[in-house]
């Protein structure tokens, strides 16, 4: 009885260094996660890589207890408690979530079809020939399979969903999988929660990219400047542009009035005297000239070269 009460406190001890050691928790789900798995999974966490970790597996009952225990000093733990039902474990870490789920979702593998087992996604039989004799034809027809006689062996003509996602594989179904050799479910840890410094959240969170982020921050922001300047209520989105549009119209009761100061002077004298500000602005060349194209010119020595031809050519005339 004492060693139990030791290993309790030992446990309580070691879970309250790893609440208090890292800030992220993956609770993980290990239904038909076999021990090789768990090693591996382990060994992964362990190295020198980016992501390291530790894993923890415990009773329930105890984990609650223990949790319950830290809640008064640590009351943020107390969210931990709704997640911890069915077979869970926790994976301690202060790693990129991203790159610790990688680690911890990497390490499955495939398993035939068990009857009695919950199929995690939907099982097809393809369509081919299973090279079995036409005596099992039967236990074909009895699952709905259809099937005709080709070279003296069972060929399935079309594919067939034979179990749907979420529902109970039958022992029929486990039977005909196994003669097929099909071996339709991948078994792995699987991630139900995340803790990240005091706040619980589903894995699908960290699908959502920086971009998206990015992407709603803004919207939120134009939808808040919208309705604050709508209802001359100011916010901090909004504040700039108010300041800007009410000295817009400082700046359009000055123009209509004697009112001026330093800097609207010269404002005031651009609008009275347009004409006096004239030449600061680019002249467009109106010049006729300028648009037709230049007309090419010979060189000096192409024009010499033709009034020699022709000297050339009246003096042979004569001679």
């Amino acid at each position: 009885m004492g060693g139990r009460t030791a290993n309790k406190s030992a446990y309580f001890d070691k879970l309250k260094t790893l609440l208090e050691e890292y800030k992220s928790i993956f609770i993980v789900t290990v239904d038909n996660v076999s021990s090789q798995q768990m090693h591996k999974i382990r060994k992964s966490l362990r190295g020198e890589g980016e992501v390291q970790g530790v894993v923890l597996m415990g009773k329930n009952t105890m984990v609650r207890r223990a949790i319950k225990g830290f809640i008064s000093d640590f009351p943020e733990y107390e969210r931990l408690l709704p997640h911890v039902k069915g077979n869970v474990g926790f994976i301690f870490t202060n790693a990129d979530l991203n790159k610790t789920r990688e680690v911890i979702l990497a390490e499955k593998v495939a398993a035939p079809a068990r009857a009695g087992a919950v199929a995690p996604a939907d099982v097809f039989v393809p369509a081919g020939n299973t090279g079995m004799e036409p005596g099992k034809t039967s236990f074909f027809q009895a699952l709905g399979v259809p099937t005709k006689i080709a070279r003296g062996t069972i060929e399935i003509t079309t594919d067939l969903k034979l179990v749907e996602a979420g529902s109970k594989v039958g022992a029929s179904e486990a039977t005909l999988l196994n003669m097929l050799n099909i071996s339709p479910f991948t078994y792995g840890m699987s991630i139900s929660q995340i803790y990240d410094d005091g706040q619980t959240f589903p894995p699908s969170v960290l699908d959502i990219k920086e971009e998206q982020l990015f992407k709603a921050l803004n919207s939120a922001i134009q939808t808040i400047t919208t309705i604050s300047l709508a209802v001359n209520y100011p916010t901090l989105p909004s504040i700039m542009h108010s300041f800007v549009n009410g000295y817009k119209r400082v700046l359009a009761v000055a123009i209509e009035t004697d009112y001026s100061w330093e800097g609207i002077e010269e404002l005031k004298d651009r609008i009275a005297n347009p004409d006096a500000y004239a030449s600061a602005a680019p002249v467009a060349s109106t010049s006729a000239e300028e648009d037709k194209p230049a007309e090419e010119s010979k060189p000096v020595e192409e024009e010499k070269e033709e009034e020699e031809s022709g000297d050339e050519g009246f003096g042979g005339l004569f001679d």
